[in-house]
């Protein structure tokens, strides 16, 4: 199947490059692209794309604003692309108002041609592209500028069951799944499942949503270990 995508930075000579990358790839069609969020929220409500690529800080409307209006929007429109923002930045807090927004992580600008390609295949099979030592740079920056969240009664966990409260608590201090396997004595795919169900009962659309989640809640705090 192929992954249509667009590209949405104010760069002229990224959106080129990209594109011709991307373009390269026998299963990714870049089907559009557009210079700010307004023209770029444009684009994807008309040619649908499965992934967009998304600039933070960009003239007109940013990055952050036009994710939100792709991920949340008005009655009537029922396409929802996947959001990988694109950034200059290791950490900033517009990428982690984007994750809250319901984007599916986000990619350097300088990373290698081959992470991008694989960003996009990654997003579009609807994983979170948040690998544990993006999550743990995500939790120390959270840490630094807020503090500790309150619990939330409107974010409830009494749906989980104590072992999947667990998982979700390791998720959201960065360990893999590989890691939260070891710390809890069981096997890869077991965690796995117990992920997938996390995310079935809270409505969540990966794990960068649950490490949201999980802070959010009060399930976890920043600095615990």
């Amino acid at each position: 199947m192929t992954i249509k995508v667009i590209i949405v930075d104010d760069q002229a000579m990224v959106r080129a490059g990209f594109a011709a990358l991307l373009a390269a790839q026998p299963d990714i069609d870049v089907v559009g692209d557009a210079p700010d969020g307004r023209q770029g929220v444009e684009v994807s409500r008309r040619t649908h794309p499965d992934v967009v690529l998304m600039d933070v800080r960009m003239p007109e409307m940013d990055g952050l604003e036009a994710a939100r209006r792709l991920l949340d929007p008005p009655i009537g429109v029922t396409h929802r692309p996947k959001v990988l923002m694109l950034t200059t930045f290791d950490v900033d807090d517009y990428v982690y108002e984007a994750l809250r927004a319901g984007a599916s992580g986000f990619l350097l600008k300088d990373a290698p041609p081959a992470d991008l390609i694989s960003a996009v295949r990654v997003v579009a099979a609807g994983e979170a592209l948040l690998a544990p030592s993006v999550t743990r740079r995500l939790i120390a920056d959270f840490a630094k500028q807020r503090p500790a969240p309150r619990k939330n009664p409107a974010l409830p966990l009494g749906g989980l069951t104590p072992r999947e409260t667990e998982v979700l608590g390791l998720i959201a201090r960065g360990l893999s799944n590989q890691e939260i396997a070891g710390s809890l004595i069981l096997a890869e795919q077991t965690v796995k499942t117990h992920i997938g169900r996390v995310l079935a009962k809270l409505g969540l659309r990966d794990r960068a949503q649950a490490v949201i989640y999980a802070y959010e809640s009060g399930l976890v705090s920043p600095g615990e270990r």
